[in-house]
């Protein structure tokens, strides 16, 4: 039996989606974008052009439901099948779109680099419980208005993990570009996703001009799309929980209904990032319970409606690798796999996701291996009759070289990394006594040195930097940064 938690049962849920629909048919959403609104226009939405705003009626809502599909597929930069987002497959990713990362020199946050995102892809590649990569943080040596795109490619330069990404600027054009040169052509990029983007409505129920300009462009290409709407309980949005959900509901099902009026079928993940709002220090803590509470929610909202779900957890909102990093990781990456969440991301993030830790991605990276032989449950092997086992141990006095451990050790136990300290204080203290920090600084040392260059093909790599030089020189910049291997 797997475990699973629940926290919504079917009825509420049904409730829970029914305002959300009277919501969107009665007080409507904003979208800022003439296009998307007359192609609702056009099928059946009312309209008002001049305040860009749109009510939906439940024929739409329902032709979008019946097309988005429930479940798709993501593949490496290598061509090779990574995830199945269907049932209660889960997979981790590191969080996303830091400003900050973590110096391990100075243990100080500072804004990062190219090199330092080149050492971030070299380590996800070695993380064996991390299966896609995300544009965790955002270099601050290159123009604005790159930033989504560059981080795409160095993602595809240096790591051969699928790539979960946002687009936050209007340059989709280089986001697509990269991704067909991986892949060679459009076609075979709609039968092999290499990424899946982040879009994200603003609450309370609008979409900004350059978030739906970026579902419009993902739909019309087939490319997934994950639905990241952001209410904050207590200030932009409810202070209750069901309230919350019921605002996540209506802004995800109108990204829903955007991509789905665009191209039915186009791949989608019923996801978020909300937050309760702490009033005492006005900040969004997203390792708090109630936050994981909504997350929870929300996901057996989406599995409710047949949909992949995502969900960003597994993070902490503390400054350092401590014990509330690791208390909230923990806690978040158990409660959102049992959960079902397809896709988890937050792993590495520290600071309401403001600054990713490259150590801290080290030690989580073992958190995600216990949460997945915490999902494998309990389960008999061998273990009937059990006379003959417990007559070897009373004639043995233990079980250590017996047949039964040998046979079944590996799959019973799972053996964490080195991170993980599980030897006696004697043999810590011989061994100098060293912090986690200290073990999961040099494991990010290890890790980065012994990274695997990409088998990507050499031709389709000149082709990545020249797409890239070309959007620098529109940007403004005469070179890009040093890319050091």
């Amino acid at each position: 039996m797997r475990p699973t938690i629940r926290f919504l049962d079917d009825q509420l849920i049904t409730r829970i989606i029914d305002e959300a629909r009277d919501l969107l048919r009665t007080l409507g959403v904003t979208i800022h974008n003439q296009e998307v609104l007359s192609l609702l226009g056009d099928h059946g939405a009312e309209i008002d052009l001049s305040t860009e705003h749109t009510r939906l009626t439940d024929e739409i809502i329902d032709a979008a439901l019946k097309t988005a599909p429930s479940s798709f597929q993501l593949f490496d930069v290598m061509g090779n099948q990574t995830h199945d987002f269907s049932g209660d497959n889960v997979y981790f990713t590191p969080g996303s779109a830091a400003v900050n990362v973590m110096d391990s020199a100075t243990g100080d946050a500072r804004r990062p680099t190219t090199a330092d995102y080149i050492r971030y892809a070299k380590l996800v590649g070695g993380l064996k419980h991390i299966a896609a990569q995300s544009t965790a943080f955002i270099p601050a040596d290159v123009a604005e208005s790159l930033q989504d795109s560059y981080r795409l490619f160095l993602s595809l330069l240096f790591c051969e993990k699928p790539v979960i990404t946002g687009a936050f600027t209007k340059n989709f054009d280089i986001i697509r570009d990269l991704q067909q040169i991986v892949r060679g052509s459009a076609e075979e990029l709609k039968e092999k996703p290499l990424t899946m983007i982040s879009v994200c409505p603003t609450a309370p129920f609008k979409w900004t001009e350059a978030a739906s300009q970026n579902l419009l462009d993902c739909a019309r290409n087939s490319v997934p799309v994950e639905y990241i709407s952001m209410p904050l309980s207590g200030f932009m949005a409810p202070v209750t929980v069901v309230g919350s959900l019921i605002q996540h509901t209506a802004e995800t099902l109108s990204g829903i209904v955007i991509s789905q009026t665009v191209n039915p079928g186009t791949p989608v993940v019923y996801g978020g990032a909300p937050a309760i709002f702490d009033m005492r220090f006005e900040t969004t803590p997203m390792g708090a319970v109630e936050t994981m509470m909504i997350d929870c929610g929300y996901v057996e909202i989406g599995k409710f409606l047949n949909l992949p779900t995502q969900t960003y957890t597994a993070m902490s909102d503390a400054k350092l690798l401590d014990a509330q990093a690791g208390l909230e990781t923990g806690m978040g990456a158990a409660l959102g796999a049992l959960a079902g969440a397809n896709s988890i991301s937050g792993p590495g993030i520290l600071d309401f996701i403001n600054t990713l830790s490259l150590e801290k991605l080290v030690v989580d990276n073992e958190i995600c291996g216990m949460t997945f032989r915490l999902l494998e449950g309990i389960q008999p092997r061998e273990d009937f009759p059990s006379q003959p086992l417990f007559e070897e141990f009373l004639r043995d006095k233990h079980l250590i070289i017996a047949d039964h451990t040998r046979k079944h050790l590996r799959d019973e136990i799972a053996f964490p990394g080195p991170t993980i300290d599980r030897a006696n204080r004697a043999r810590w203290q011989e061994r100098g006594a060293v912090t986690i920090g200290q073990i999961a600084s040099s494991e990010v040392e290890r890790l980065v040195l012994e990274a695997e260059p990409t088998r990507l093909d050499k031709g389709k790599q000149a082709q990545l930097v020249e797409r890239m030089e070309r959007a620098a020189l529109s940007a403004g910049m005469d070179a890009l940064p040093q890319r050091d291997a």
